[in-house]
């Protein structure tokens, strides 16, 4: 993409468990998405991975879209069946990751299920000081979606990397310049941090952004807080919540960050089931419209 303008890239998710990523790919390729992140959730289902990314390649043909990054996400820091598989899964996608062109391999840290997170460090360090050093031998970046998975410091079963004084602890364990974020602001606005200032301490450890975003409910706070019966937030698809990209996306082009934005999507109350293309179309257009670049020609 030679456009200056458009060095971020707007594109969206791509289910790839099911064996159909391909075929998705090749569905929805014309309708305006600038990239792809096929991901996996838990297991690849013993999916030929290299052949995979060749056909999702070749789905895509000549037209100017990218997949720069694959999903995995699950947990690989127990020793259960399913994690097992996902473990093997984040192998198999650092091994493959150049079939699909992707340079980059996102998921969760895992987490030792239902203990403090501090818990989880000395598992996280054995597991992806490993993984690490695999995805440098393969030019490869790790990136930890910084979602709780309803987990907090005291307990969950999914992901530690879920706020800046995690990042930090989990940074201190594996030092490496190649392991970095796959962030979006939806999952700090949901603990009510603001998202715009960790762009300016961090953006140099985001290797992915994913397009989500939230409706904080704030009348629901006053009246009943955070812990009652009345849900107090929404993940929405960007476009409907509270937002703003065009500052989002300016303050990742003042750090000098390019990649893709790719949307997540699947959560939006309003914009899912039969809605949820209707949804994700305006989320793109509204995300290009806040990144600009949508000119044919130099304005200048």
């Amino acid at each position: 993409m030679s456009n200056p303008a458009k060095s971020i890239r707007i594109g969206t998710m791509v289910s790839a468990s099911g064996g159909k990523a391909a075929e998705r790919i090749g569905q929805i390729a014309d309708m305006g998405f600038e990239s792809f992140e096929p991901f996996f959730w838990q297991t690849t289902n013993g999916q030929d991975l290299a052949d995979l990314g060749k056909r999702c390649v070749e789905a895509i043909g000549d037209r100017d879209i990218t997949i720069s990054t694959l999903g995995m996400f699950g947990n690989p820091l127990e020793d259960n069946d399913m994690d097992l598989e996902t473990l093997q899964g984040w192998k198999d996608c650092i091994d493959n990751a150049h079939h699909f062109g992707a340079t980059c391999v996102a998921g969760f840290t895992g987490r030792i299920r239902n203990r403090p997170l501090t818990d989880s460090l000395p598992r996280y360090r054995e597991i992806w000081s490993e993984l690490a050093k695999r995805a440098a031998d393969k030019g490869v970046k790790i990136a930890f979606e910084n979602c709780a998975m309803d987990g907090n410091w005291q307990t969950g079963d999914w992901n530690i990397a879920h706020n800046p004084d995690a990042w930090e602890l989990i940074f201190n364990e594996t030092p490496d310049d190649h392991i970095g974020l796959e962030w979006e602001p939806c999952h700090q606005m949901v603990y009510l941090i603001d998202p715009i200032p960790q762009i300016r301490k961090w953006a140099h450890k985001f290797f992915h952004v994913h397009g989500k975003d939230a409706t904080i409910r704030w009348d629901v706070i006053r009246e009943h807080g955070v812990f009652g019966k009345h849900p107090f937030v929404f993940m929405r698809t960007p476009g409907f919540g509270d937002t703003n990209w065009t500052d989002v996306i300016s303050e990742l082009r003042l750090a000098g960050w390019s990649g893709s934005i790719d949307i997540e999507g699947w959560h939006d109350p309003v914009y899912r089931d039969a809605l949820e293309m209707t949804g994700q179309m305006h989320g793109l257009n509204y995300l290009k419209n806040c990144r600009g670049g949508e000119f044919v020609t130099d304005p200048q």
